[in-house]
């Protein structure tokens, strides 16, 4: 789906009219409305306010240009595992389950492999295959490259 056509949707699903949202948004009707056709895209902090205002990522409003994984973890994200700030915006970068209200999970690699391997193995994926994968994984991601 495109940017138009997600706010289209998010925006008849809230039962809103294109003025009822240029209010929550600051911005005019038109501007909405030239959203809704294509012929411009919000700027970043519209869409800052948009995702707040829709609890959705800019990512999901920008139409999932790129597939988002947790830089800690490396899981797929989507917005309902997408970690929160403690003001409530969407943290792009990881998994609720590693990050939450600003604040880290695990502390070490290797208590996040261990945690991971735990929970993940299973008798189609074995724990050595899983701890194999993470080991891999992990020190690739932006998280521990600090």
């Amino acid at each position: 789906m495109n940017t138009k056509d997600i706010l289209y949707h998010l925006r008849t699903e809230k039962g809103l009219s294109q003025d009822e949202l240029a209010a929550k948004v600051f911005v005019t009707r038109q501007a909405v409305s030239r959203w809704e056709t294509g012929e411009t895209t919000p700027n970043v902090e519209t869409l800052k306010l948009l995702s707040a205002f829709f609890n959705v990522s800019i990512n999901t409003l920008l139409g999932s240009p790129q597939q988002l994984i947790c830089q800690c973890c490396g899981m797929p994200l989507e917005d309902s595992i997408t970690s929160k700030e403690p003001d409530g915006s969407f943290n792009e970068d990881y998994c609720m389950w590693c990050y939450a209200d600003g604040t880290f999970k695990y502390t070490t690699k290797e208590q996040l492999i261990d945690f991971c391997v735990t929970h993940m193995a299973t008798e189609s994926w074995p724990a050595e295959q899983v701890r194999a994968h993470m080991e891999a994984i992990v020190p690739t991601l932006k998280h521990w490259k600090k």
